[in-house]
């Protein structure tokens, strides 16, 4: 059983083919620019690979999950320029006549993590995202937990540091998590990428903060049974995770049965798959396509 994945993602694509559900025997990595030039650069690499019998797409968002509305596999309102209203399923599907699973980026990646990373063997988890955007996949059951739409927690309002004023960037709500702690806002406030900043530098407890506020809310939620974190700013720099354990920790103070939580350091962790997550959770979407 062939299935075909792709992740397209705010910068990078990667399209990549398994024979068996598991492993990946042909991977082809394109750069996230125009639509049109986007998409034809997927059908390119598609193509080289015909005669598979499903197709997971997971895709940054905001997007369309409800198989029966308009938007359907449709990116919605996102803030990638150029990319509103853009038919990223349909056109696929119709291209090859085969199944078509479709997702978000992050769902894709939790899935992944707790079939075969992180959160292995736990029905529960929240797959977090901090990399070119701020994005939740949440997961109940072992199934995304989806109603009206999918999770956007990336675009909360947390309560914000004492001291801190700095606006944020996100163009429609300026100082929501994603505003204040993804990496392009890391830039935005630093003048420098999030790698070139010293793990001392006053800017990290004002990353970490936001994020820790995003947890707390996550927690709230009671539906995660760990969080597993991934993206470039999630998992290259080692320093954040442990400021943000500490924050949570001060933030959900004495309420509720905090022994639910376990260890902080087993509760908040990286994951495990890297950058396989999101290509991963593409064949996963495929596989379901196909009722597997």
């Amino acid at each position: 059983m062939k299935i075909a994945g792709v992740e397209l993602g705010g910068t990078k694509c990667v399209c990549v083919l398994s024979q068996d559900g598991v492993t990946i025997v042909e991977a082809q990595r394109i750069d996230t620019l125009d639509p049109e030039t986007t998409m034809a650069g997927i059908e390119q690499a598609l193509d080289q690979w015909r005669g598979f019998d499903a197709i997971g797409i997971a895709s940054f968002g905001p997007v369309g999950i409800d198989p029966k509305a308009a938007t359907y596999g449709h990116i919605t309102a996102t803030t990638k320029p150029g990319w509103a209203n853009t038919d990223v399923a349909g056109r696929l599907q119709r291209r090859y006549g085969v199944p078509t699973g479709f997702h978000t980026d992050v769902i894709g990646a939790a899935l992944a993590e707790g079939q075969w990373g992180a959160a292995k063997g736990l029905a529960d988890h929240a797959y977090v995202t901090i990399g070119t955007g701020v994005g939740i996949g949440l997961i109940s059951d072992n199934r995304p937990v989806v109603g009206l739409t999918h999770q956007e927690l990336g675009h909360i309002r947390p309560t914000r540091m004492a001291g801190d004023d700095w606006p944020g960037i996100c163009s429609f709500h300026s100082d929501c998590v994603e505003g204040l702690a993804s990496g392009p806002a890391i830039k935005a406030r630093a003048g420098v990428a999030a790698n070139e900043i010293a793990e001392h530098s006053p800017i990290w407890p004002q990353v970490a903060h936001p994020i820790a506020q995003l947890c707390h809310t996550l927690v709230l939620t009671g539906v995660p049974r760990r969080i597993v974190f991934g993206g470039g700013v999630g998992l290259g720099v080692p320093w954040l995770l442990p400021m943000v354990r500490r924050m949570l920790d001060e933030s959900l103070g004495s309420y509720g049965d905090r022994s639910l939580l376990g260890d902080l350091d087993a509760y908040i962790t990286c994951a495990a798959l890297g950058a396989e997550a999101g290509p991963m959770g593409a064949i996963l979407l495929g596989e379901q396509a196909l009722g597997r």
